[in-house]
């Protein structure tokens, strides 16, 4: 089995973990990120009072809507990214060590190769994987009825319970969202804000720099204090990820909001403010209607989500590493001469 092929299997299942893990942050972040509000209205209420809120109106369900989609997606994801990136890494130490040998630099991957080596890897994975997540969006924000505008089942007979059950809408699928957005604008439809979503793969460009240059110097730090000893514990590992992705979302969280923006369902009729005809038409609304902060909304949601999922990815996949190369060195021992 390829070193490439062990690192995408790992990512996948890491990324799987961490989103069963915070998905219902994610829920209430996309729904922040899609309100719109002029610049005086902010929303008072917090990350745990809105998820209380969709419990109370819409059910627990709903902070799981677009589970499924969400759960291929982030396979997908990481298991492309993760791909790809150690392709295009052993190709980056490869040219550092063929540099080398010529006497230019010392044989190790720079940052601004790492920075590189993440770019392209996010890009192809981009392009792969935005139609999963117009779908997963749409289903995000999609608003069931709320429970508390019913009669209570006191108030009705048994012909108005079979009234209800029969005009109660089914429930918001994956099926539905993909017609939705093939009816809304056609195939061109699930590849909405991938203009944005390309600039952010930056996001995890800066991620994977921040990692990787923390990684390094840590592994040294302990290789010159403990001579026998330059690994790093699990723990370790889940917060430099914690960190390394603190700084990432903060840089890049208002391409966020407009991808978020573009991907949800827009309103054709009624207040202009709703709909965006494409990225600059949305920035361009949002910096009108409601200011800089429209760009940073739920941003404090996401930062809480997406540092744990990343901890929890990097934490996960590097053990999952681990054990696969161990299983297979140990299988190749055993194997008879």
């Amino acid at each position: 089995m390829s070193d490439a092929l062990i690192n995408g299997l790992a990512g996948a299942g890491g990324g799987i973990i961490a989103q069963l893990i915070t998905y219902p942050l994610q829920t209430v972040n996309t729904r922040q990120q899609t309100e719109r509000g002029l610049k005086k209205e902010k929303s008072k209420l917090g990350t745990i009072e809105q998820m209380l809120q969709v419990i109370n109106h819409e059910g627990w369900e709903r902070l799981y809507g677009g589970l499924a989609p969400s759960l291929v997606g982030t396979a997908a994801s990481q298991g492309v990214y993760y791909y790809f990136y150690q392709i295009f890494r052993n190709k980056a130490e490869a040219a550092a060590l063929e540099r080398r040998k010529i006497g230019v630099g010392d044989g190790s991957v720079g940052m601004l190769s790492s920075l590189v080596v993440a770019a392209l890897s996010g890009c192809v994975n981009v392009l792969f994987t935005n139609p999963i997540w117009v779908v997963v969006t749409r289903m995000q924000t999609y608003k069931k009825n709320s429970k508390k505008s019913e009669p209570g089942p006191e108030l009705l007979t048994a012909q108005d319970e079979a009234v209800l059950a029969a005009a109660e809408p089914p429930p918001f699928g994956t099926t539905h969202a993909i017609q939705e957005v093939y009816d809304e604008a056609g195939v061109l439809g699930f590849w909405r804000g991938v203009f944005p979503t390309l600039i952010m793969v930056s996001n995890p460009s800066i991620q994977f720099m921040l990692y990787e240059t923390m990684l390094k110097k840590l592994k040294q730090r302990r290789a010159l204090s403990k001579k026998d000893n330059s690994g790093v514990t699990a723990l370790e590992i889940f917060l430099l990820g914690a960190l390394a992705k603190l700084g990432a979302t903060v840089v890049t969280y208002p391409l966020l909001v407009v991808k978020s923006r573009l991907q949800a369902k827009q309103v054709t009729t009624g207040d202009r403010r709703h709909h965006y005809k494409g990225t600059s038409d949305a920035i361009l609304k949002m910096i009108r209607y409601e200011g800089l902060y429209g760009f940073y909304k739920g941003m404090g949601t996401k930062i809480v989500q997406s540092v744990l999922a990343a901890a929890v990815l990097f934490m996960i996949k590097e053990e999952l590493v681990r054990g696969a190369r161990f299983l297979l060195t140990n299988k190749v021992k055993s194997k008879p001469p």
